[in-house]
């Protein structure tokens, strides 16, 4: 009996935030005082109202199989959403609801991309998009960015990466992990460079209402009618309504893609998780006090925490202007304190400080470390004097 897994598996890599996070809860339960700051949810329970709006569905007896597409009515919130904070008009056929938003892009990779086809990812990256596209038999194209450059690639960097395969471009902001934004301008560059090589965008806009500093969020698509027919919009409610374990996500732009994608979810899942899909008109269609709250909380955290890591040897920080998580470049740290990688300074981190952190390897930034500020400030305080007082006690100059 043969027993060999699939190829397309054999190359993936875990994803580095759930093995940390699972890592430190492990030795928490276990007794051990850690504090966790790899987790990419907010500390928030979902708003009551949309709790309410889950539990009314339930008691009204819809808890039965829905549209693979999703629900129409989700469908339409998602389009008046989308009216109401960028402008853009969708028909229900050009949205699909899935069962969060990274089954969204898992979805969208498959139907866009043949074996061989390029998709061009700007580092750092969110840990899934290689492996997406690697399991889509498509091959991730890393364009580098750095701490000088503002954790952003230009225009020109996507144009040389350009090859007569090059099938999409990613474009996630605010970013994960760097929580960095690309200007109106920014993205009129990329979107022409699209428009020139006739590529995909993929923008991933997950962390849209994230944002500090009196920061607005700018979709892709609005700038243009070419680069709304090209943009493909991923988003949901997980981060925004701090509902990462209900599952919805939704795609929005071309209608044959999104037809696509919604017959291969037939096949595949079926529906997006029917309790869900009705919480979720509610995050949409209802009051927005609590998606504010948590952004000013987020905020008010941001400002407390940035100068306090900043301050720590060796550590090089850039003020975020959205989601929420700080990179810093802690290369010089790591050299400082005698450690070869910064793998292995995240994992002393973790065993001898007692904060997990993410190592940016996982990001493709490999001389970073992610820390999320999405937990009490007291607890990031608390982790950051640790880090501070790790790094200072194994200093050696």
């Amino acid at each position: 009996m043969r027993k060999s897994l699939a190829t397309r598996v054999s190359t993936l890599t875990p994803s580095t935030t759930l093995a940390i996070t699972a890592k430190a809860k492990e030795m928490k339960e276990s007794g051990i005082d850690i504090i966790g700051l790899g987790a990419g949810e907010p500390d928030y329970n979902t708003p009551d109202n949309i709790l309410e709006a889950a539990y009314t569905s339930m008691k009204e007896g819809k808890t039965k199989y829905t549209p693979s597409g999703g629900l129409p009515a989700l469908k339409d919130a998602v389009i008046n959403k989308l009216k109401r904070d960028q402008q853009l008009d969708y028909s229900r056929q050009e949205v699909m609801i899935g069962i969060g938003a990274k089954h969204v892009l898992y979805t969208l990779f498959q139907v866009i991309l043949n074996p061989g086809d390029e998709v061009i990812i700007p580092t750092p990256y969110w840990v899934s998009y290689p492996e997406q596209v690697k399991l889509a038999e498509g091959v991730p194209v890393l364009v580098e960015s750095s701490y000088k450059t503002n954790f952003k690639v230009t225009a020109q960097q996507i144009s040389d990466a350009v090859t007569d395969k090059t099938k999409a471009v990613i474009i996630n902001s605010p970013s994960n992990p760097s929580g960095m934004i690309y200007s109106k301008e920014e993205l009129q560059q990329i979107a022409d460079v699209c428009k020139q090589h006739d590529l995909w965008i993929i923008s991933d806009e997950i962390y849209e209402k994230l944002l500090y500093a009196n920061e607005t969020h700018i979709s892709i698509a609005q700038l243009s009618d070419d680069a709304k027919e090209r943009t493909l919009i991923i988003n949901g409610v997980s981060k925004s309504h701090s509902m990462t374990g209900w599952r919805i996500g939704y795609i929005a732009g071309n209608q044959e893609v999104v037809s696509a994608m919604t017959n291969l979810a037939s096949h595949s899942t079926s529906n997006p998780t029917t309790t869900s899909q009705y919480a979720a008109i509610e995050a949409y269609e209802g009051p927005q006090d609590a998606v504010e709250t948590m952004r000013k909380d987020f905020e008010s955290r941001l400002e407390r925490v940035y100068p306090q890591l900043d301050a720590i040897p060796g550590f090089e920080v850039l003020k975020p202007q959205g989601a929420f998580y700080l990179l810093p470049v802690v290369s010089e740290a790591v050299e400082k304190t005698g450690f070869k990688t910064v793998d292995a300074f995240a994992a002393a981190l973790l065993t001898e400080a007692k904060v997990a952190v993410i190592p940016g390897s996982g990001f493709g930034s490999p001389d970073t470390i992610r820390l999320s500020y999405a937990t009490s400030i007291d607890l990031i305080e608390e982790a950051v004097k640790r880090i501070r007082s790790f790094v200072e006690a194994n200093w050696k100059e």
